[in-house]
């Protein structure tokens, strides 16, 4: 499929194109990187019920993989992506006040759906631009996108040392402030106009492609990879509440977190020295497996006297569990997609992985607040459930890969 030509405009590059991009991720991943670990531990200080909890947190879910798509298939469409970036940062930060008003469970659930129609775009948007300067000027993708992992890491690491100081309340506070200098960020963004192939989460490639997907192994595949990532919604919803409830220090918990991602980036550098001669499959059983082993072990260092030592070296797995289900999915769409349909793979990729992540969140609060802890040994069949997945897939791969 050839793609529309440049205009004169479109090829001259923006001073300190990569410089800008890289305020953009540093910017856009602290609010992340806040939100994740931190934000059910205030809606638990707040009162919610474990059952209220998994609501708040999963029905955004269900929300955004139909509204994602749109949102990017309209910054495709629009005069300059830039703009719509800005404007959607400029509505989250006005949404985001909303856990300023009383706390009440309607509210807090309303805030967060409206939230999270404008918030989940920011990345694809940001990648769109990103990607648009590696192909048209030679720009380094991982240059720019390295200081988004850096900042997620201090706002897991900082976000905990501020928690222990001033306790869940600050949130929120932490939220807004972020978002605010996503905000200031974003005003700096390149203006690089259309692009010339859609954003891989846009509406408009899907529709254009996805049938040509539909075959056998991607489909297994795909779901095979959504529900292994499901297995960890009860790791994200309930963790650091459970860690705060045996006394764990907010401080040590943003270590925690930290270190999982450490490793994940551990495992993005190592890859192809370790695992480059696996096959797809069986990096996504292994992934699977890694997040099996992580399930028995986490309800298990507690009560046999591991202590946080115990608790860091279950996060390490994360590289495992998570990192290889990352990279074992676009090995998969390297290997079997062509690169006129990837977008499209992307985007289906993205429906499989936020469609069960809801649903196996929205089962998590009932789970914790029967169960507890143990609530991770009903992640095992999960994970279970996506191994096979990935069985069925094996049945019906492709005989080779495909060219380019």
């Amino acid at each position: 499929m050839s793609l529309p030509p440049l205009s004169p405009e479109q090829l001259v590059k923006p001073r300190h194109f990569e410089l800008r991009m890289s305020l953009i991720y540093a910017t856009l991943f602290v609010p992340l990187g806040t939100h994740l670990p931190y934000f059910p531990l205030w809606l638990q200080a707040k009162g919610f019920h474990p059952e209220q909890i998994a609501i708040i947190l999963a029905a955004p879910m269900f929300l955004r993989v139909v509204t994602t798509p749109l949102l990017t298939a309209l910054a495709d469409r629009a005069k300059d992506r830039a703009d719509v970036y800005v404007t959607l940062v400029a509505a989250s930060l006005a949404l985001s006040a909303g856990y300023f008003l009383p706390a009440t469970y309607a509210i807090v659930l309303a805030v967060s759906l409206a939230l999270t129609v404008f918030w989940t775009p920011h990345t694809p948007i940001a990648d769109s631009l990103a990607l648009s300067g590696v192909r048209r000027f030679g720009s380094n993708y991982a240059g720019m996108r390295k200081w988004g992992s850096i900042s997620y890491l201090c706002a897991n690491f900082c976000g905990g040392l501020i928690l222990s100081a001033t306790g869940p309340g600050a949130v929120p506070v932490i939220i807004f402030v972020a978002l605010a200098a996503t905000l200031v960020a974003g005003l700096f963004a390149p203006r690089l106009g259309r692009p010339r192939r859609a954003s891989p989460l846009s509406a408009t490639d899907i529709q254009q492609a996805a049938t040509r997907l539909f075959n056998a192994y991607f489909l297994y595949f795909s779901c095979g990879v959504g529900v292994i990532t499901a297995s960890h919604a009860f790791l994200y919803g309930f963790v650091s509440i459970y860690w705060k409830s045996i006394g764990i220090s907010d401080s040590v918990m943003g270590m925690l977190w930290a270190w999982g991602v450490v490793c994940e980036v551990c495992m993005f550098l190592t890859f192809s020295r370790l695992f480059g001669r696996f096959s797809v499959v069986s990096v996504m059983v292994l992934a699977g497996a890694g997040a099996i082993v992580r399930w028995i072990a986490f309800p298990l260092i507690w009560p046999l006297g591991l202590g946080v030592t115990g608790f860091f070296g279950v996060q390490t797995l994360h590289a495992i569990s998570v990192a290889l289900v990352l990279i074992g999915l676009q090995k998969m769409i390297g290997e079997t997609v062509a690169e006129e349909r990837t977008g499209a793979a992307q985007g289906i990729a993205y429906f499989s992985n936020g469609f069960f992540m809801a649903v196996v969140t929205l089962v998590s609060g009932p789970l914790y607040d029967r169960f507890g802890v143990d609530g991770f040994f009903a992640m095992i069949p999960v994970a279970l459930i996506g191994i096979g997945l990935i069985a069925m897939a094996a049945r019906s791969a492709p005989q080779r890969p495909v060219r380019g």
